[in-house]
């Protein structure tokens, strides 16, 4: 089931990476500027990102198992909007569609992982985020695979990632009902009388649930929800100066043409996947905190010099980059569920919510930056937001500390 919820996971955020696969394609059929994508940008984070807080605090209070596949049909017609948008308006309002289906689907499956994840949660956690990021890192094949032969209407195949993520989800939501009646997350149609058994079962739960919690007191807690906020911030931000610009960068930079600036957004992108496993596996060794500061302060020098390097260096510099900066992602959702025991759902949506929607203003801002002082400058100014980062050791010890 952790598999399954994960390759949903994949095709949910491949159905995103449409979105800023095409943004090379929009800017020559639409004649946009770097401004405009970077509005694109921020109206599919805002989108995908806010809501999912809000999901998520519904979610612990009544999940709802069959919002995943209604969130998939979301994105299928944000697909398909994406595809014959003759114009920025509906483009825009295509977007928002992909990013509904994102918001509605991301606490849920997080709750999934969290009933599947036994003992393991970290690990747990790694595998959910891989299917993402190697979602994600689909996003450069099919910009030169797709996108540059066939134009916006290639667009159109990404419903068939919706229709795969449908059929996988009419597996998976029977478990996830089922684990929820199992667990008393499921809310009774009657209430249940004091002294029954499901109340001695909900109340066993929400007591395992501070049990596994982190034992400090909720000023700390809000002081550590704040900054693991910005650290996620200021990740996001950085991301999306690569994700969604680097491209740009690479063409005007080194004379790259748009499917060969793919390659380097490619490593950094499929490292990242590698990157998310692996710390995820470490993080239940060594602990959440020290995870996430190994990931930060290592990625810092090679963003630092990423702006600076000849064009042979930045093949192996981003692809280390990508590997150390998202080995810490998955950990900082982890450590955020402890921080909130019993709030899976609102956690999720904080971290991979959110913190990225905030971020998206980085797209706007980006963008802006771009087509008032060119992108050379972006990026350098860009290369220096992982030191934002170093926040984290500011963070209270976590339980495996």
């Amino acid at each position: 089931m952790l598999f399954a919820i994960s390759s949903v996971h994949l095709l949910n955020d491949a159905m995103q990476t449409v979105v800023t696969a095409l943004f090379p394609i929009f800017e020559d059929s639409l004649k946009l500027s770097y401004a405009q994508i970077g509005w694109i940008a921020f109206t599919l984070n805002m989108t995908s990102s806010v809501l999912q807080p809000v999901v998520g605090i519904w979610s612990d209070k009544r999940p709802t198992p069959w919002m995943l596949p209604v969130g998939m049909l979301c994105s299928m017609i944000g697909m398909a909007g994406l595809a014959f948008a003759p114009n920025y308006g509906l483009l825009l309002l295509s977007v928002v569609f992909v990013g509904l289906g994102s918001a509605v689907f991301h606490p849920e499956g997080s709750r999934v992982v969290h009933l599947a994840a036994g003992g393991r949660r970290a690990f747990s956690q790694s595998i959910y985020q891989v299917g993402g990021n190697f979602g994600q890192s689909l996003g450069p094949l099919m910009t030169a695979a797709i996108f540059v032969p066939l134009g916006q209407r290639g667009a159109a195949w990404g419903m068939l990632l919706a229709v795969a993520a449908i059929a996988i989800l009419f597996r998976v939501v029977p478990w996830y009902a089922a684990r929820l009646a199992e667990h008393g997350g499921q809310a009774p149609r009657k209430a249940a009388k004091p002294g029954t058994a499901a109340q001695a079962s909900g109340a066993a739960n929400a007591a395992g649930a501070a049990r596994e919690g982190l034992a400090i007191s909720w000023n700390v807690v809000l002081f550590a929800i704040s900054i693991l906020l910005l650290v996620v911030f200021a990740r996001s931000w950085y991301g999306a100066a690569i994700g969604s610009f680097y491209q740009f960068y690479a063409r005007d930079s080194y004379g790259l043409s748009i499917q060969a600036a793919q390659i380097p957004l490619f490593l950094f992108m499929i490292f990242g996947v590698a990157g998310t496993f692996a710390g995820g596996l470490l993080a239940d060794r060594i602990g959440r905190k020290k995870m996430m500061l190994i990931s930060i302060l290592g990625a810092v020098p090679f963003a630092l010099a990423l702006p600076h390097l000849p064009l042979f260096w930045v093949y192996p510099v981003i692809a280390v980059m990508g590997f150390i900066l998202q080995s810490g992602f998955s950990v900082s959702v982890v450590y955020a569920q402890e921080l909130l025991p019993g709030k899976v759902g609102m956690a999720s949506g904080l971290i991979t919510g959110l913190a990225f929607g905030m971020g998206a203003l980085g797209s706007v801002v980006i963008g802006n930056l771009a087509d008032a002082h060119g992108m050379a400058y972006v990026m350098l100014l860009a290369s220096f937001l992982p030191l934002i980062g170093l926040l984290a050791m500011l963070l209270p010890k976590d339980r495996r500390e």
